[in-house]
């Protein structure tokens, strides 16, 4: 074979080789592994499958419930009102700590996200209104912002009534708003009402969520009607009811001639502050200091225990170990359950999005 035609093949094999080459380097699409040390730690990942968090102003536990659902663990609670700590303590097998404003925030375990449905009675229509004037419920807000200016957690969950956006013409709201916003959090507050999320409840509450970073957070929408229980859904078999529940003859009397409409049964009725007496499908919020006869299933009864737990959301399996009384102010003092479930979720939700955007830039950047 001449000179000329080995350099020819020569040429073609290399050509070949380079093709071949380039075709491999294309189809192999390098990871971080291969620019990471032997000694390199992996990056984490899941932190918000599994996650700490903080239960102040605790109550019965709804949100607690709520936040335990989306896999949140609580490290610590508290709660100062001792009824509401028998039934604390019968259901999760735990005693919450005492007064918060006595609690030092260095006793309080790491945690993720802070959660405090803070005293209502303040800025509640119903309440005095004093805000932040009242000498001590009013006060409470400033021992959350002192335990998040020291903890500094990536997230947290406060839950009151709607009246605290208007109270004293918003500026209470615009204070806590604002004391928030300076200790570095985005802020994002919506006003929910848990006939949206699945209980026959009327009941709007002030939702407020902050996070330390950037996290494209959004509310839950309301559920499909199709998923909501409706009244005949939660309420009992009354031939196994206390009879002490059913009101006298005359109170059913001046209910019945005072309503405005007649619906089909069963019903709620509540007589507002004028006298009026209407009923719905659906029972208006739940209140800690109502009069028994506040709410009446169709103008015959008061709500059993189960049925005022079940308004809220509350499973079946929730113990009941407290007197009628107790059980009518804690769940008047709660939250609605789902309410609480649909934001954990749609908060998890957004920290998990922002963890792996984090995780995936933090790649690009060491690629």
């Amino acid at each position: 074979m001449s000179s000329q035609l080995i350099i020819k093949y020569t040429k073609i094999s290399v050509v070949k080789m380079m093709r071949q080459s380039s075709a491999i380097m294309h189809a192999y699409q390098p990871t971080i592994l291969d620019f990471m040390a032997e000694d390199t730690p992996v990056m984490p990942s899941k932190k918000w499958d599994s996650f700490h968090f903080i239960d102040l102003f605790a109550g019965i536990g709804g949100i607690r419930l709520g936040f335990e659902s989306v896999g949140g663990k609580c490290v610590f609670s508290s709660e100062w009102d001792e009824q509401a700590v028998k039934t604390y303590s019968a259901n999760f097998g735990e005693a919450p700590a005492g007064d918060i404003t006595q609690i030092n925030a260095d006793d309080i375990p790491k945690f993720d996200i802070l959660l405090a449905g803070f005293p209502c009675q303040p800025f509640s229509i119903i309440g005095d209104k004093e805000g932040f004037n009242h000498e001590t419920q009013g006060t409470l807000f400033f021992d959350i912002e002192r335990i998040l200016s020291e903890k500094m957690p990536p997230a947290f969950m406060l839950e009151n009534v709607r009246n605290l956006t208007a109270h004293d013409n918003g500026n209470t709201f615009r204070v806590i708003v604002k004391r928030l916003k300076a200790l570095g959090y985005n802020v994002h507050t919506k006003v929910l009402n848990a006939l949206d999320f699945g209980v026959p409840q009327k009941r709007e509450r002030i939702i407020i969520c902050g996070f330390l970073d950037s996290v494209d957070f959004h509310f839950p929408r309301p559920v499909p009607f199709y998923e909501r229980q409706s009244l005949a859904d939660i309420l009992e078999d009354e031939t196994q009811l206390d009879k002490k529940l059913w009101v006298r003859e005359n109170i059913r009397n001046s209910r019945i001639e005072r309503m405005k409409i007649e619906i089909e049964r069963p019903y709620i009725t509540h007589e507002n502050v004028a006298g009026s007496v209407t009923p719905h499908h659906y029972s208006c919020a739940l209140r800690a200091g109502a009069s028994a006869n506040y709410i009446l299933i169709n103008n015959e009864r008061r709500p059993s225990e189960r049925e005022l737990l079940r308004l809220q959301g509350f499973p079946e399996s929730f113990k009941i170990v407290v007197p009628y009384s107790s059980i009518k102010k804690q769940t008047g003092n709660s939250v609605a359950v789902p309410v609480i479930k649909a934001v954990a979720t749609e908060m998890v939700k957004a920290l998990k999005a922002y963890e792996r955007r984090s995780l995936n830039y933090g790649k690009q950047r060491t690629s």
